[in-house]
């Protein structure tokens, strides 16, 4: 008979302690080596605190044949469940204030580009665009305008692509000559380059945005580093009114992982909340060439989509990168997550890259720099129950949810809301499960997507070909979307008794590459879809209803049962 062993771990215990209630030890690390030693089903209780970050996982850490290791918040699923954080910041403590009000402080080699004020994320301080007139050349920008700035400035190229936002850092800046770093503006002008109704662009052109010096301080609740001097950086913070240094507290995030696991098995995460981390790719030599979704590129081949012969391409990446996740999962088995809190995040929150039997239930991700979930190569992942609000605040084309090359993955019963571009995005895969989501407010930024956007290859057949089903979604908003997005080719999915309300387009028929076995059956939307009087002999078309009555389309959400359930 297999007996749970129960481990304990305080901010105030002592690693020569024996891990019970009374004397509990005082790190994760020794509670994973008694985890190791033990025998059947393992609890690891955590006491209430912020505990730092990564907690590393291997092969070694993983459960017995049969059991099962769960580290979980003290109480979890109790009305005196502990607050427990892994956190990936630093208390930033001692400011001094200067004449306009400005908070500073000397940081020393800290980099970052976030930071929490009281619990809530600040923006970094930011105009709009380069001022004067600005021209660009093969190192960056001139300007007739006298430029003051210091380093650490970086530059937001919005819609470069109209799905696509770049970041690219500033290397000097004198008078109105601006360097960029290199090979960053290099790669960015031989990337960016398309043809479309006979306007062609080149390069990433002028920045939408500029951000992080501190003569950009104009609005309340915003911050720069200043990195002018190697290893002598300056925080400088605009306090919201009311806000005393002596009484807030601030968090520099410092690190950008918080959990790997890698080649581990039969693990859970419960009631554990994941905060504070950066990503300063943006900020370096190689830049974020932003693509689509997750995508960036870093060197290496660039490809020639042609859309129209001789009318419309475009160039993109050839060998995309993926956005890295705080807390990432390589090559494991049948790891849970249960009830946990991903917030505050540099990337994206969560990465599965490889293995199987993954299980996402229950959790809240919300204010993170990117998305919430990425799956990559994965089998048999599940994730349900989930909140995922207000993403991709770095990187706009980041997709709430995401899956590429994964076979029988199912993602269900999940709200996804305030979404800059896609909220569940679905690329070429086997036997893709999305089910009785509820997604509002997608594509609130970029544009050329979906509330659920599916594309490419999903199967060989029917029986293994994706499923888009019971979905509710609403209010997709940019001026070019499709609230039921299948693109590029998609092929083998069924898509059926969806609600689409609120959307620029509910769905659209006719793609480039085309579509191929697509089934699109009984959906009730407040508008006819693009191509629905026209359906091309390899979509199935039948039983789908516009509706207009706000009532009835109200009937049609409740019967749906979109969107997580109460247990």
């Amino acid at each position: 008979m297999a007996y749970t062993t129960e481990v304990h771990v305080a901010l105030d215990g002592d690693d020569d302690a024996p891990g019970t209630p009374e004397r509990p030890f005082a790190t994760i690390d020794r509670a994973r080596r008694a985890a190791r030693e033990a025998a059947g089903d393992v609890v690891v209780h955590v006491r209430a605190g912020t505990y730092p970050g990564p907690w590393e996982f291997t092969e070694e850490d993983s459960a017995r044949e049969g059991s099962r290791i769960t580290y979980q918040a003290n109480g979890f699923g109790t009305p005196a469940q502990d607050e427990v954080v892994i956190s990936g910041g630093r208390v930033i403590a001692g400011w001094r204030v200067g004449g306009d009000g400005v908070w500073v402080m000397d940081v020393g080699t800290l980099d970052t580009r976030h930071l929490t004020v009281d619990g809530r994320r600040v923006d970094r301080a930011a105009i709009d665009g380069i001022p004067g007139e600005v021209s660009e050349n093969e190192s960056g920008y001139v300007t007739d305008a006298r430029l003051d700035w210091r380093a650490g400035v970086e530059f937001v190229h919005r819609g470069v692509y109209p799905w696509t936002e770049a970041r690219l850092a500033v290397e000097s800046v004198a008078d109105g000559t601006i360097t960029m770093k290199q090979p960053a503006f290099s790669w960015a002008r031989q990337l960016y380059n398309s043809s479309w109704d006979g306007q062609t662009s080149s390069g990433p052109g002028l920045p939408t945005r500029v951000e992080n010096d501190p003569s950009f301080l104009t609005e309340p609740g915003t911050f720069a580093l200043d990195r002018s001097r190697p290893g002598e950086h300056v925080l400088h913070y605009l306090p919201r009114p009311g806000e005393d240094p002596a009484a807030t507290r601030v968090v520099a995030p410092e690190r950008d992982t918080l959990l790997t696991a890698t080649g581990a098995s039969g693990i859970s995460f419960r009631g554990l909340t994941f905060a504070d981390t950066t990503w300063l790719r943006p900020t370096g030599d190689r830049g974020f060439l932003h693509y689509h979704g997750n995508g960036f590129h870093d060197g290496g081949r660039i490809d020639t989509v042609v859309v129209v012969e001789g009318q419309s391409w475009l160039t993109v990446t050839g060998e995309p990168e993926t956005v890295p996740a705080c807390v990432s999962l390589v090559g494991t088995t049948g790891i849970r997550f249960e009830g946990c809190r991903f917030t505050r995040l540099g990337s994206t929150a969560l990465g599965v890259t490889g293995g199987a039997d993954t299980v996402v239930r229950g959790c809240g991700f919300d204010t993170l720099a990117a998305g919430a979930i990425t799956l990559t190569g994965t089998d048999r992942a599940v994730v349900e129950d989930s909140v995922v609000h207000r993403v991709g605040l770095d990187h706009s084309g980041s997709p709430g949810i995401s899956l590429l090359a994964t076979v029988d993955c199912t993602v269900a019963h999940n709200r996804v809301d305030d979404v800059p571009h896609c909220g569940i995005v679905g690329g070429p895969a086997k036997g893709t499960r999305i089910l009785h989501n509820h997604v509002t407010g997608a594509m609130g930024v970029l544009a050329d997507g979906g509330g659920i956007y599916v594309s490419g290859p999903q199967g060989e057949s029917h029986e293994d070909g994706a499923v888009v089903r019971g979905n509710v979604v609403t209010d997709t908003r940019t001026p070019y979307n499709f609230a039921l997005y299948t693109d590029y080719g998609a092929a083998w999915m069924t898509v059926a008794d969806n609600v689409v309300r609120r959307a620029d387009n509910t769905a659209v028929l006719h793609v480039h590459p085309p579509l191929d076995n697509v089934v699109y059956r009984g959906n009730v939307w407040d508008a006819d879809p693009v191509g629905s009087d026209a359906v091309p002999d390899s979509v199935t078309y039948e039983d789908n209803v516009t509706l207009t009555d706000a009532a009835d389309l109200d009937a049609a959400e409740a019967r749906a049962q979109a969107g997580p359930r109460r247990r």
